[in-house]
């Protein structure tokens, strides 16, 4: 199948064609005709499988097909994105396949100055691609008119679940019409989405293209154990033994992430950090420095990583193994797109073990154990003591995170469930088993010239 027979008129056909794209990903495949149809759409794919594409070409498509007249602060498209880094990333996406059309668009998120995003809303935009927290900021300035909207866009809806946007979403779609187009678009099928697609979509098509928390097939994964204070000195070792020239390091804590840029930069390896506390200048000066690749590696936390879009990224390391599972998969996912090959790589210390099963349980499959010669553990060490403090167990239901398009004030969610304290729950020492095998290297030049 080619783009050709989805039903999108030549300038987008065009764009595509100058983007090197010719054919759709399944996810587009299914989900393109709908959206082109006015079908409410609930699909499920992971990261990396071409969704942003699957709903802004038919968007485009549709606004050229249907001429509007649109008041000032009047809009027709709202998208929905859990974070800063993603809303950045659909709306360059917007610019690329609309860029042979006159559509207007503007992104809204928090973290830098309202004033011009209110400014462009003024002159007048058909697309709105905004983080729900900056965008109730804006409505309740009477800086946007949704009575116009045609249709809605809830991407990466999972992640906005878990960092507690629910709330928000529902007093945003009170102002909109309750005719109108709505998209959720989410990496897994789970009870909670499943609950919110039924109050939201009408009569939807249901897409799905991976099983539910599947791992991309074309992603090589491999764990390495190693002793807690040796973690830096391996993932030196790893880059320069492999010649890595572009390596996504994850993190669970923005400390951890600005502590280890630190190190990697002491042992000559050009690194810089992507986190909430940086500025949205610095993030963006970071991501375009690596995707340049004028450093070799970026350092991010989960939240910060959303909707990083690289199509070539070969390498993804976990430094430290997330607490909650499905983030494994989204983190892997950052690599091995678009049908190319990628590594994610996982560091595991003694106090790591049991987010490892809990990981392996998720995904339904073992990952690889490979002992790097030099950096086997050493027996002596033990896990250090679990902490008795409250917050989630390893493997079970994410809590919501901190917004980062806008500052909050941390509060319960209703029904007074405590917050999770960062890194407090310790897992449990029942060590998985490694293949024994030298991974002296792993050191082959793995995806170096992609």
């Amino acid at each position: 199948m080619s783009f050709t027979t989805l039903g999108l008129s030549q300038p987008i056909l065009r764009a595509l064609k100058e983007s090197g794209y010719t054919n759709p990903t399944p996810i587009q495949a299914q989900a393109i005709p709908h959206i082109i149809d006015h079908r409410d759409i609930l699909a499920a794919a992971q990261t990396g499988t071409g969704k942003t594409a699957g709903f802004t070409l038919p968007i485009l498509e549709n606004l050229t097909r249907h001429k509007r007249t649109l008041h000032k602060k009047q809009i027709a498209v709202l998208i929905l994105v859990p974070t800063r880094e993603l809303a950045i990333q659909v709306h360059e996406s917007v610019k690329t396949y609309g860029k042979h059309l006159h559509h207007r668009s503007a992104v809204i998120y928090g973290g830098v100055g309202i004033n011009p995003q209110l400014a462009a809303l003024r002159k007048g935009v058909e697309i709105v691609i905004a983080t729900p927290g900056r965008l109730i900021d804006i409505a309740g300035q009477q800086g946007v008119d949704f009575s116009r909207i045609e249709t809605l866009v809830l991407d990466e809806a999972d992640r906005m679940l878990d960092m507690g946007f629910i709330h928000d979403i529902k007093r945003l779609m009170k102002m909109m019409p309750h005719k109108r187009q709505t998209l959720l678009f989410s990496a897994t099928f789970s009870a909670e989405i499943k609950k919110l697609a039924s109050g939201l979509l009408h009569d939807p098509a249901l897409v799905e293209v991976a099983r539910e928390n599947s791992t991309a097939e074309q992603v090589s994964q491999v764990v390495h154990f190693v002793d807690k204070g040796r973690k830096k000195e391996l993932l030196a070792h790893l880059i320069k033994a492999s010649k890595w020239e572009q390596v996504l390091v994850f993190t669970r804590t923005k400390h951890g992430a600005n502590k280890l840029t630190k190190q990697l930069e002491e042992k000559g390896i050009t690194a810089l950090a992507i986190h909430g506390n940086k500025s949205q200048g610095a993030r963006v000066k970071a991501l375009d420095s690596f995707k340049s690749r004028d450093i070799r590696v970026l350092v991010a936390t989960d939240i910060a990583a959303r909707g990083i879009d690289i199509d070539q990224l070969p390498h993804v390391v976990n430094y430290e193994l997330p607490n909650v599972p499905e983030d494994y998969v989204h983190r892997i996912g950052r690599t091995g797109r678009a049908g190319r090959a990628g590594e994610a790589v996982s560091l595991v210390c003694i106090d790591e073990y049991e987010y490892l099963a809990g990981i392996e349980k998720l995904i339904k499959r073992e990952i690889p154990k490979v002992l790097v010669d030099g950096f086997a553990p050493d027996p002596n060490i033990k896990p250090e003591p679990k902490e008795q403090k409250q917050g989630r167990k390893p493997g079970g239901r994410a809590q919501p995170r901190k917004d980062e398009s806008k500052p909050k004030t941390s509060a319960p969610r209703p029904g007074g469930r405590s917050q999770p304290k960062k890194d407090e729950s310790r897992p449990k020492a029942s060590a998985p088993k490694a293949d024994g095998r030298s991974s002296r290297s792993r050191t082959r030049n793995k995806g170096e010239k992609q």
